[in-house]
Formats: structure tokens, C-alpha cells, sequence
């Protein structure tokens, strides 16, 4: 353990990740630890330029990399089949950044698109605190807020990544802030990214919540029972801070083992007053939604990338029996209300407050 000099640490490129621990915090350089843990925080040094040549800070500025740059990122495993299958190495011996908002770990796959790779960097020491305990992400979680729940309360889910998850919930979040009500937005599942939290405020949420602020820098590999207390502290959250309406989105596809796990799940289905899927072809939406509908979720509908296609969507519309909806549909304001009023005439009367 080594005594951390103030400069080090303010010259480092500090990830989004970190964006709940305090610089202050920040103490000592710990190397003699078995191994890191998910969410252990570490300094790092670039030693290679692969496909990350950016690091995402706090800021959401995405600020560039060179080798031997010094680095604070959080250790995590990542599932993302456009991009790594990575897992938190055993040792601090030389790992890989595997996500430009901050998450370091040992990339095992990745897809052809990634090039040259994943940035190779070395780490130099876990960071701890003046008692040289390792810092950890769960450390700094918002405070438990399990209980009420906003009044409604609709999920995202999707066929994978890029299928228009993002998009699809920022509109549903657009359409009831147009109409009136106060918004919140939460992220489920993932690994640790500044850019969709920032298009949920683009697009009118009031409040924003993701995984890292209950203490993953990623969600892959967590057990779904941790995963559900996570969404319920998040949208307890929400609920405590005036929002009448939830937004909630899932990573990932229906096969993904966490998603999966939580699309079937008793207790996030009675917590969720209906349930949109995006696709990016008919045959994926199809299948999407009626997974769902047989899991017993109420589908309210079917958008994403297919919806660019007209002939994509009629498929979808004619197959699945579910509406297809735009994103001008996910707008309409009847539509928006009918939904609402699911959730029943109290959170109606919110509405224009």
C-alpha cells in the first residue's frame, strides 16, 4: 500500500463509471490484493490503442486516449455481442479497457467490427481508501429507497443490441413529459455508459437512474435477485422524487441470461403496467413479443429499427397481432393517456400539475 499524491489522481482521466466515488476518497494505491472484485475502482496506464480510443468521463465529454495515459476505471465483466465478452481478471497483471465509459476486465471474444481489438492497459493499483480498503462501486450506492413505486411504470426489452431499445424508451419518456407528467427514466441492465442517461434528459425526464448508481459499473454475471433489489431501490428512488411515470429499459436481448432471467420474473412483472418491444426485423419482433405476452407481461406494442421499414412493420403488425408503433405513434397523445390511464384515474389527475 503506497499513499496516493493528490496530483496523480487529478491528472487521471477519470471514467463515467467512477462518476459516484468522490476524488476525495481516494487515498491510497493498493498492489499487494489477491485479485479485484466487480466494481473494485483501479489506476491503470494505456498501453495500447484498440478500439476504445476515447475514454467517457463524468462529464459525458468523451476526452482521447494515448498510450501512457493513467486512467480510473471499475472492474466488471461485459456481455455485449457487437462488441466484448470480457470477465474480471484474478490478478492486476495487463487486462483490457473493454467499454469508453470505464470498465476494465479480460476480453476473451469480440466481434469482427472491433478491429485491432480491445485497448490493452496495465493496471498500476487498486485505489483505496485511507484505511487501504479497496473502493468499491457498491460503496457509494444512492440510499436504499425500496417501497412505492411510481404510479405506472413501463419496460423496455428488446431483441439485442442496437434494436432500438434507447430510442424507443426516450420517446415513451418524451410523450408523457408532453403530456404533462413528471418522468423518471432508469436503466436496469448494461454496462456503464453516459450516453444514454444524457438522451433520457434530452428527451424530458425529470430523473435519471441507471445501475451504476446502485452499484455496478455492469450487470453481467449479477444474480437476478440482486438485479430486481437494484430496480426496485431505482424506482423507489424515482417514485420518492415526484415522478408519476417510470420509464424502464433492459440491455440486451430475450436470450441474454440476465434479461431473461428478469423478463420472467414475478416481481418486476407486478411492478410494470405494460411492456413495449423493439425489434429490427419482423421475425425477431414476433418472436420478442410473444416470448413476453407468454411470460404474462401486458405487450402494448412493438417499435425499434423495424419501424423504418413500412413493409417490415406491417410483417411484424399482420404475424404478431400486436400494434407497431413509430416513433410519431409513441408520441400520439391519446395513445399516451390510454397508457396512463392503465395505471388507473389517480394518475391521471397528475397529468398538467
Amino acid at each position: 500500500m503506497q499513499i496516493l499524491e493528490r496530483h496523480v489522481v487529478n491528472a487521471a482521466k477519470r471514467a463515467f463509471s467512477c462518476r459516484r466515488v468522490p476524488t476525495e476518497k481516494i487515498k491510497t494505491l493498493i498492489k499487494d490484493r489477491p485479485g479485484p472484485r466487480a466494481g473494485d475502482l483501479v489506476l491503470a496506464r494505456v498501453s495500447r490503442l484498440g478500439s476504445h480510443k476515447r475514454i467517457e468521463l463524468p462529464s459525458g465529454r468523451r476526452a482521447a486516449l494515448l498510450p501512457g495515459d493513467e486512467i480510473i476505471v471499475v472492474y466488471g465483466d461485459r456481455y455485449a455481442p457487437d462488441q466484448y465478452e470480457a470477465y474480471v481478471p484474478k490478478d492486476l497483471r495487463p487486462c483490457h479497457l473493454v467499454a469508453a465509459g470505464g470498465v476494465a476486465s479480460r476480453a476473451i471474444a469480440w466481434h469482427d467490427r472491433m478491429g485491432s481489438g480491445p485497448t490493452s492497459i496495465e493496471p498500476i493499483g487498486l485505489l483505496g481508501c485511507a484505511r487501504a480498503e479497496p473502493l468499491n462501486l457498491a460503496d457509494f450506492a444512492i440510499d436504499s429507497a425500496r417501497g412505492a413505486m411510481p404510479p405506472a411504470v413501463f419496460a423496455v426489452f428488446g431483441t439485442s443490441m442496437n434494436a432500438g431499445k434507447t430510442i424507443t424508451a426516450a420517446t415513451l419518456v418524451k410523450g408523457f413529459a408532453d403530456a404533462g407528467y413528471r418522468v423518471g427514466a432508469a436503466k436496469i441492465t448494461g454496462t456503464a455508459a453516459g450516453g444514454d442517461p444524457w438522451l433520457m434528459r434530452d428527451y424530458g425526464a425529470s430523473e435519471v437512474l441507471d445501475f451504476t448508481d446502485v452499484g455496478h459499473a455492469s450487470t453481467f454475471n449479477i444474480h437476478p435477485d440482486r438485479l430486481f433489489e437494484g430496480a426496485e431501490n431505482l424506482l423507489g428512488t424515482l417514485s420518492r422524487r415526484g415522478c408519476s411515470v417510470a420509464v424502464v429499459e433492459i440491455a440486451d436481448g430475450l436470450y441474454q441470461s440476465e434479461t431473461a432471467a428478469l423478463a420472467q420474473m414475478e416481481q418486476l412483472k407486478s411492478i410494470l403496467t405494460g411492456t413495449f418491444f423493439a425489434a429490427g426485423d419482423a421475425m425477431g419482433a414476433v418472436s420478442g413479443a410473444s416470448d413476453l405476452a407468454r411470460y404474462g407481461h401486458r405487450v402494448l406494442g412493438i417499435s425499434g429499427a423495424l419501424t423504418r421499414s413500412p413493409l417490415a412493420a406491417r410483417e411484424a403488425a399482420t404475424a404478431s397481432g400486436f400494434p407497431v408503433m413509430g416513433l410519431n405513434e409513441l408520441l400520439d397523445r391519446d395513445a399516451v393517456m390510454e397508457w396512463a390511464g392503465l395505471a388507473g384515474m389517480d394518475l391521471a389527475a397528475v397529468a398538467g400539475q
